[in-house]
């Protein structure tokens, strides 16, 4: 799904409304970062990022909003906008919305003005970053991945002693 660059050339035209704004675009390995021009000031493009460890920093994340990126920005409390692009990510996209930790624009109406007002609605609007700051709240309390790591581990040994 990384070979999409009409959506990277969107998310360009829209984030050089925001000079303000530092972005680091990773692109995977399917695109020639070459045919992303022009670059606004203030953008990095990049084949792989450190994705937690940026957004430990972030204010918003542009997701496709597939379930680890969704779930990385939640656990750091980073609202997002999400471009869905296949399987399971229209869902997640609308849950994002439902939820109020961001807002989501799909493939038939995407376009660099409408992109550029949902990332200006979620950057002004404090009730996202309230919304993504409670979830991460939620997901520290859970330990979800420290669960089902147990979970796993014990239906192992089940199967294990069984033999």
């Amino acid at each position: 799904m990384n070979g999409l660059d009409h959506i990277y050339e969107i998310i360009l035209e829209a984030v050089e409304k925001l000079p303000e704004i530092q972005v680091v675009l990773s692109i995977g390995t399917n695109i020639d970062p070459d045919r992303l021009e022009p670059i606004p000031p203030g953008t990095v493009i990049v084949r792989r990022a450190p994705q937690v460890a940026l957004l430990k920093r972030a204010a918003l994340c542009i997701t496709h909003a597939g379930l680890n990126t969704t779930l990385e920005s939640l656990a750091q409390g980073v609202p997002m906008v999400a471009i869905p692009i296949a399987f399971d990510q229209p869902g997640i996209a609308a849950r994002i919305g439902h939820h109020g930790a961001g807002e989501f624009v799909d493939l038939d109406n995407l376009s660099a003005d409408r992109l550029w007002e949902l990332i200006r609605k979620v950057l002004t609007n404090r009730s996202y970053a309230e919304r993504a700051h409670y979830f991460k709240e939620v997901i520290a309390k859970t330990r979800g991945l420290d669960i089902a790591a147990d979970v796993i581990e014990q239906a192992l040994h089940k199967a294990s002693t069984k033999k």
